[in-house]
């Protein structure tokens, strides 16, 4: 029996336009980025004569939609792509990339169309920070989007009741490879110490998934007249917001304040285990996190990798993470190893659904020449419905 497949649909409050599409989640493989596909389903009679465009675009919003400041809204439309899908300009057979597109058009029947768009490579992922607990708005976020929509031509304007918007993300796994497990150590010297202060502090691997526990072995050799008071050791992310200002929030997402002690003359080689976890940073303004969409939780933002020679002045939201560990000896001695957290690659055929909900009744499809049987999984808002198909 072949594994049931996750279709996604949402319809315009008029009827005339539908979405199908097989996935929302979209791979940066950083040489190369997953096509997006999907079908449009008409309602000729409620078209009456419109036609019906599909768009792909990606925005950079550091503000509320309604904010605006002498003139400026906090939203930049990074990218944007239009295709006009009905009437087709082409052979409903040619506009067909995909077997899921293909499935699609069998079931759906005649008033069904293809669409497809292909990522530019120097576009950023889906990221946002998060607003604070009493923060109204939409918070700052690098978010994409499909919207259809019928009117009398591409630049008229358009009604709300004729328009559906879908949000996907852009998403990046972690590569096949580790790196070597990244190390640095420094020698401090003091002006009445004749003897320096050694410290190496080395991660048990470079790449990290969400979840995982990372280690930091930290080996510190204390020739000096100094008395190390305490040992700090955390993870830090970095998030640099290169779009509007270039400036960088550097947040603390785990830490431990161990009290380790080192005299004068003496040594200390220890393992730290620390978990960055945004179940811990709920509360916390400002901290990345991956892009979601409605009916799902997220996590802290994955490292960002960038296609060499690709400007970063455009990525909206660069993430990095590192491990502190500063000594404590009246001043204070630091040092940085950075890392990499990333999800894993899924596994193949690995489908992930939203958590069961009860699906309101004028949720339902609502073209009733539709063949197909579905099993409801999750409603949104604004008529999102998440699908499973039990017949493909």
């Amino acid at each position: 029996m072949s594994p049931k497949n996750v279709i996604f649909k949402k319809t315009c409050k008029d009827k005339s336009v539908g979405v199908f599409m097989g996935k929302r989640d979209f791979v940066d493989r950083v040489d190369s980025v997953d096509p997006v596909d999907g079908v449009v389903l008409i309602d000729p009679e409620a078209l009456a004569g419109r036609k019906v465009f599909v768009t792909l675009s990606c925005i950079f919003r550091y503000g509320r939609d309604d904010m605006d400041v002498i003139g400026i809204a906090f939203r930049r439309e990074l990218y944007l792509s239009t295709r006009q899908v009905y009437p087709p300009l082409q052979d409903r057979e040619k506009g067909v990339h995909t077997k899921v597109q293909a499935k699609l058009l069998r079931k759906l029947g005649n008033n069904a169309y293809p669409f497809f768009f292909e990522f530019p490579d120097n576009l950023p992922c889906s990221v946002a920070l998060q607003p604070g607990p009493h923060d109204a708005g939409k918070q700052c976020a690098v978010e994409f989007e499909i919207k259809a929509f019928s009117a009398e031509s591409q630049d008229a304007k358009v009604r709300k009741r004729s328009t559906v918007k879908l949000m996907i993300r852009k998403v990046q796994y972690a590569p096949d490879m580790q790196g070597a497990p990244p190390s640095v150590e420094t020698t401090k010297d003091f002006v009445m110490s004749d003897k320096p202060l050694h410290v190496k502090v080395t991660l048990d691997k470079e790449l990290y998934y969400h979840g995982e526990t990372i280690h930091a072995h930290v080996n510190i050799t204390n020739n000096s007249n100094k008395n190390i008071k305490n040992v700090v050791v955390s993870v830090d992310q970095v998030a640099t917001v290169v779009l509007y200002s270039n400036d960088s929030y550097i947040k603390c997402v785990d830490i431990e304040d161990s009290g380790d002690s080192v005299s004068a003359g003496a040594t200390l080689q220890k393992v730290y285990k620390l978990l960055p976890l945004l179940a811990n940073n709920r509360e916390r303004r400002g901290i990345a996190l991956d892009g979601k969409l409605k009916h799902e939780d997220t996590n802290l933002a994955s490292s960002s990798i960038v296609k060499d020679g690709v400007l970063k002045e455009v990525l909206g939201i660069m993430v990095s993470y590192k491990v502190m560990v500063k000594l404590i000896i009246g001043g204070e001695v630091g040092l940085e190893v950075p890392f990499t957290l990333m999800h894993p690659k899924p596994e193949a055929g690995r489908t992930f659904s939203a958590p069961d909900l009860t699906c309101p009744s004028d949720l339902v499809p609502s073209f009733t020449s539709v063949s197909l049987h579905f099993d409801f999984l999750a409603a949104g808002s604004e008529g999102e419905v998440t699908m499973r198909a039990t017949r493909f």
